[in-house]
């Protein structure tokens, strides 16, 4: 007698796994980022029966959560300032608000040690183009006294040019509320934190597609699938992957990391020309990025690598104004992803009645997150009440 033998292309689940890890879920969070973590924190908090389970197509979160520069910062003075006239006045400040809150929020919920967190102030250096700007500072000064507390929040400080070895700028000015952190460590602790909650994070697992119906959605990773009452995107630059009617704008940000500086004098983080420059002393390294505004259209990618023209631009604009008295080597290079959306305003949305996207932090994803993840969750929840 023939035996037969049953044949599959796909790996079966054992019935411990179906009713584990890859169980029907609440909800399902795709992407392990900024983002999609203090959304499902945000979830967790409000709904603590709610089962969570996190995709994340990585062994880490990539995009741009943990491949920024490492700012806790709200806005330098002429990036706000350009903001009050491209989206308005209120829009602005009610965005400043957010990132603020966002900042003295990641300080409610994780130590200083625990994500590196430095109060070492934020500067922005300005060309003689745009040094004569005292008005305007008096005007965000006003605006932010009611944000901030302080009726100062940015005090020009020229006489530190020198002192911070800062070469080739008109005028200095500084913002004492801002901060440095560790990317990588904020993002370990925030999974950690979800984690301990009972929300589930599957690494290695990249979505391929979707669908919903009334009662139920469905995603569809690798060659196994899980079912869900909702799907959050939380996957930024990268959603018009999976949902192209977002129409999020990808933008490429490269940065370099010298070597080891002995005596190197600056400390803070700094901006120049409306943020499209920015660096900070790392230790006693110069971590510098930006410079995207040199080939914007090449710049609208997702492609993690890096080009000949921004690094070229990047290693001359370090050599001109922030290096140029000492020694060194580029050690280390990377690139990160961020979104952009049309209006320089947060993307929520629902696609669908019970499929959300939420993304396009527009460059200031470690400020924004903690407080757009409480509108998302607010909108989710609706569903589950």
């Amino acid at each position: 007698m023939q035996q037969l033998f049953y044949v599959c292309s796909m790996i079966s689940l054992s019935i411990w796994e179906k009713e584990s890890f890859y169980a029907a879920q609440d909800i399902i969070i795709v992407g392990a980022g900024l983002m999609g973590l203090w959304t499902a924190l945000e979830l967790k908090k409000s709904k603590p029966s709610l089962s969570i389970t996190i995709l994340e197509r990585n062994e880490t979160a990539l995009g741009a959560s943990t491949r920024n520069a490492g700012f806790a910062c709200f806005g330098s003075p002429t990036e706000l300032i350009d903001d009050a006239v491209t989206i308005g006045e209120n829009a602005m400040w009610k965005m400043v608000q957010a990132r603020y809150k966002g900042i003295k929020k990641i300080r409610q919920h994780f130590s200083d040690a625990a994500i590196q967190f430095d109060e070492c102030g934020g500067y922005e250096c300005l060309s003689s183009n745009d040094a004569n700007i005292d008005d305007k500072l008096n005007w965000l000064n006003k605006g932010l006294q009611s944000i901030t507390g302080d009726e100062q929040s940015f005090t020009s400080v020229n006489g530190q040019l020198g002192t911070l070895g800062l070469k080739g700028f008109a005028s200095l000015i500084k913002n004492k509320s801002e901060a440095a952190l560790h990317s990588g460590y904020l993002i370990r602790s925030l999974a950690q934190k979800v984690q301990s909650l009972g929300v589930q994070v599957l690494y290695g697992a990249k979505a391929i597609s979707w669908e919903s119906n009334v009662n139920t959605a469905e995603i569809i990773f690798n060659d196994k699938k899980i079912k869900a009452s909702t799907i959050i995107f939380c996957t930024n630059a990268f959603t018009n992957e999976l949902v192209p009617e977002a129409n999020i704008l990808p933008a490429r940000g490269q940065v370099i990391v010298t070597s080891p500086i002995p005596h190197l004098s600056m400390k803070g983080t700094f901006h120049f020309d409306k943020g499209f420059y920015y660096w900070r002393n790392l230790g006693n390294r110069i971590l510098l990025g930006g410079a995207r505004n040199k080939a914007m259209n090449e710049e609208q990618t997702t492609e993690l690598t890096q080009s000949s023209v921004i690094q070229q631009e990047l290693e001359n604009f370090m050599r001109a104004h922030l290096a140029s008295q000492h020694e060194y080597t580029i050690e280390h290079r990377w690139s990160g992803i961020m979104g952009f959306s049309d209006n320089k305003q947060p993307f929520i949305k629902a696609v669908e009645e019970n499929v959300f996207v939420a993304m396009a932090c527009n460059g200031m994803g470690v400020a924004l997150t903690p407080i757009i993840a409480e509108d998302v969750a607010a909108q989710v929840l609706q569903n589950f009440s």
